[in-house]
């Protein structure tokens, strides 16, 4: 074997080329459109869910600033992100960035790192998604039964006392389908449902900061950094850090803005618009929802995973609670389509390059969509979603991510010092202190993980590896 081979490098000119010479997909998405992506993206069941725990327990009020702190890294990153953008206007996001800054290896784990943080993140939002869904049709007193509702074996009492096991759960698996149909027929036409789902969740939850803020009750908000308990991550500065932790996971989903490169019109100046854009408006919008929650509500009260119904009922205003719980499933429908996009995407380029069986490439004649890939990342989301319990591998998902954006900003770096005389359309400022600080505050956040979390990352990269020398390496485009 020649260790070096592992280690090719594209050329920035032959993705460009690639990128001019891309045939199938239409460019079709403005800045608003792109800005609007990655709001779908990153705005979902994090902020509904993850708030109230993350305040009881670690940041009290001051879980603002742990917002505004995860919305500094994820802004520090993204600005490296759009730089590579600028560069390279081609779907693969990180796996191709990669691709040009450490070799086709390298590139091939982030870029299986990537879509399986994504799969499983996603795989769990549709679970989530079911759960809202269920609670906002019972709130009209329809009932599901509760064998279609719930994962595989799941044991439930049915109204005889007997024991009983869930076979599947329908909505989850209906969502996935819903929005795999939504992205075969489309570019266009899903930006369009996206910028409608992006519109209700937006409203509903500026609206719960108009209402909120006029129900504030002061005192919640004293003190504001609750002293610390002795142990580290249990208030003060340290609960503040571990906070960003927990509500980091609010933000997922930042990148999949890289993924519509080779759909943007004029990539080179709109992608950081809708990479920065999109950023920018969610850390915003996270800071004055958590500051509206724990002003209405005291911290203390808010150890449970649906803090904006115990919020509402604080707010004297039971209607809203039907409309917080159409923004939580409007969001999280948005991020299940935006992230099937991306993972989709990212399978195109690595496709592109042969370093996947050529059948997932193939594009649609009249839709103009990876349409195979499309479908059975839908299908296998659905199952997956509808079956198995996903808890623990969330924390895997949210690992390569984290891991993904060290080397990202890394990389840039690397590029600014070996490739200076490189056209770059737009420049992350303050290189190199702005990707050093995404790379110590991302990897603070990786040490609060267990270790079990790094050995399934560890198995995961090297089955990918193996795949690779066996058949990735011997398929690749790149000797042709």
């Amino acid at each position: 074997m020649n260790f070096k081979e592992l280690f090719r490098k594209k050329s920035f000119g032959s993705l460009k080329k690639e990128a001019n010479a891309s045939k199938g997909l239409i460019r079709s998405l403005g800045p608003i459109q792109l800005i609007l992506l990655g709001i779908g993206a990153i705005i979902g069941g994090g902020v509904f869910v993850l708030t109230g725990s993350a305040a009881f327990h670690h940041a009290g009020p001051a879980i603002t600033l742990s917002f505004a702190l995860s919305g500094f890294v994820c802004i520090c990153a993204g600005l490296c992100y759009a730089e590579f953008a600028s560069m390279i206007p081609v779907s693969g996001s990180s796996y191709t960035y990669a691709y040009a800054t450490l070799g086709e290896l390298p590139a091939w784990l982030i870029g299986c790192s990537s879509i399986l943080a994504y799969f499983l993140s996603v795989a769990s939002v549709a679970n989530g998604w079911s759960s809202y869904f269920i609670g906002l049709l019972e709130h009209y007193d329809i009932y599901l039964p509760v064998k279609f509702t719930n994962i595989t074996g799941y044991e439930y009492t049915d109204i005889n006392g007997k024991i009983q096991k869930a076979l599947f759960n329908a909505p989850a698996f209906i969502i996935s389908v819903i929005t795999m149909f939504i992205l075969v027929r489309g570019t266009k036409g899903s930006s369009v449902v996206n910028g409608i789902i992006v519109f209700i969740k937006m409203a509903i939850l500026l609206l719960f900061i108009i209402i909120g803020a006029t129900k504030i009750d002061l005192s919640n908000w004293t003190p504001f950094i609750p002293k610390n308990t002795g142990n580290f991550g249990e208030y003060g500065i340290s609960g503040i850090i571990t906070g960003v932790s927990i509500v980091f996971l609010s933000f997922n989903g930042f990148d999949s803005v890289c993924t519509a490169a080779q759909e943007a019109k004029n990539p080179q100046k709109n992608l950081p618009i809708g990479i920065v854009g999109g950023i920018i408006v969610a850390t915003l919008t996270y800071i004055l929802v958590s500051a509206v929650l724990t002003g209405v509500v005291s911290y203390k009260n808010l150890n449970t995973s649906q803090p904006f119904a115990i919020a509402t009922t604080q707010m004297n205003m039971p209607v809203f609670s039907v409309f917080v719980k159409l923004s939580a499933v409007a969001a999280i429908t948005s991020v299940i389509l935006v992230h099937q996009y991306a993972i989709v995407r990212m399978i195109y380029s690595i496709t592109q390059d042969g370093l996947l069986p050529n059948f997932l490439k193939k594009i649609h004649k009249k839709f103009h969509t990876p349409y195979i890939a499309t479908t059975i990342v839908g299908l296998l989301m659905g199952l997956i979603s509808a079956t198995v319990k996903l808890e623990e591998l969330v924390k895997l998902s949210t690992f390569f991510i984290l891991l993904t954006i060290i080397i990202i900003c890394f990389s840039t770096i690397l590029l600014r010092y070996t490739q200076p005389n490189l056209k770059r359309n737009f420049k992350c400022p303050l290189v190199p202190w702005v990707p050093i600080l995404a790379i110590i505050l991302t990897g603070q956040i990786l040490l609060t993980y267990p270790l079990i979390t790094v050995k399934y990352a560890l198995i995961c990269l090297i089955i990918c590896t193996i795949y690779y020398l066996f058949y990735g390496k011997q398929k690749s485009n790149f000797k042709k």
